[in-house]
């Protein structure tokens, strides 16, 4: 098999690379391990930038996200049992978020490779990279019971934290970035319509606290807690009854509504950051290459932002030869991905608390919280980074 650019993996960035690449007339294969049930089933990010919404807009992929998803101009900053809102419309000039699901984007992105009739496998086996450094790498895979080969320009590894592409890259050449978080997020997902219209992030003494949504229907809440903990030994009613301990406000005003679990698991939290992005003619994006911590809502965004720069530096490589964009990628990707962790570390540790019987810490988060809610100009650090930066 022969292909100018081959994909390993299905997710948002391996198939956001594919359309875009499709959109400059650029030939793709896209190879995912899992079936295309699973890929389209997987709960993951819901929280979309301006940034990310735009670029999908541009790409003519967001009809039925403008149809299904929930726009927000702001968020809540609970603490102290009082709510302040972040009006991200007023402090970036009308920029907001958009709330709709990894796997509704994932659908979409799936459908629209469909229809252009792009090459897309799932349930591929055995998938290795060879041949990085010449001009003709190879992807070998195992599909449906028979041995294949794929020659290209350019591989890029577009298959999250667990792939085969960072590894593939050697030793001596990869410098590894990361910091593991004293706590983890236990999160549910409940057919219940949400308890407020934003999104309610929750500092308080038992520990962090997000209100969040999928829909007008259901509802997705996270709880922080101890990074060992056992699901098991989190039934349902005490996750509601911890939810509303840390989600009450002074004037006991707010209750949360409460319905059937559609999901619950718990999520380790971590900083990670693999540079360079590139080896040869391999380039990493998404989460094969940095993970952030979810407090700041940047992984979709960030593999978006990661492909949307890889795709034109592959459209200048093959309109004209200029390979001057390729050579920045990883620096051109790097900026933004150092400003975004920044960011995620910043909301994570104002927001949760780090265990311990030390006063001093929780002292600073309180002080590190009133000068954002009472500063404009903090306030709009947060909206302008929360929203997208642009010209990162």
């Amino acid at each position: 098999m022969d292909t100018q650019v081959g994909i390993v993996g299905a997710g948002p960035a391996g198939l956001l690379l594919a359309h875009l690449l499709h959109l400059r007339g650029i030939e793709s294969v896209v190879l995912e391990a899992r079936s295309r049930e699973y890929v389209e089933a997987r709960v993951r990010a819901g929280v979309l930038e301006q940034t990310t919404v735009d670029l999908l807009d541009s790409a003519g992929v967001a009809e039925r996200l403008h149809r299904e998803g929930l726009v927000h101009r702001g968020l809540e900053l609970r603490f102290d049992g009082r709510g302040h809102r972040i009006d991200f419309a007023e402090l970036t000039g009308g920029r907001a978020i958009t709330v709709y699901g990894q796997q509704e984007v994932v659908k979409d992105l799936i459908a629209a490779r469909m229809d252009t009739g792009g090459e897309l496998r799932f349930e591929v086996e055995d998938v290795s990279l060879h041949d990085l450094e010449s001009d003709r790498p190879c992807i070998r895979f195992g599909h449906e019971g028979s041995e294949h080969e794929l020659r290209c320009d350019v591989v890029a590894g577009c298959d999250g934290f667990h792939g085969i592409s960072r590894p593939t890259v050697p030793d001596d050449v990869l410098r590894i970035y990361e910091r593991e978080y004293p706590f983890a997020w236990l999160g549910i997902l409940a057919e219940v319509a949400p308890s407020s219209e934003e999104l309610i992030y929750c500092h308080h003494d038992r520990g962090f606290a997000l209100h969040s949504m999928r829909s007008p229907t259901l509802t997705r809440l996270y709880l922080q807690c101890a990074p060992d903990a056992d699901i098991e030994e989190w039934p349902d009613e005490r996750i509601w009854e911890e939810l509303q301990t840390r989600l009450a406000t002074a004037d006991g005003d707010f209750v949360l509504e409460q319905g059937p679990l559609v999901e619950k698991g718990i999520t380790p939290m971590r900083s990670f950051v693999a540079e360079p992005l590139r080896h040869g003619r391999l380039f990493l994006a998404g989460d094969a290459a940095h993970i952030v911590p979810p407090t700041g809502a940047k992984g979709l965004n960030l593999a978006a932002a990661d492909v949307r720069v890889l795709s034109e530096a592959l459209g200048a490589w093959y309109d004209s030869g200029d390979e001057s964009g390729l050579d920045a990628y990883s620096d051109t990707c790097l900026r933004r991905v150092w400003r975004v962790q920044h960011f995620s570390w910043w909301m994570t540790s104002m927001l949760h608390r780090f265990g311990g019987d030390d006063p001093f810490e929780p002292r600073l988060q309180r002080s590190q919280l009133h000068y954002v809610v009472s500063s404009r100009a903090a306030a709009t650090t947060l909206a302008e980074n929360y929203v997208g930066l642009e010209n990162v």
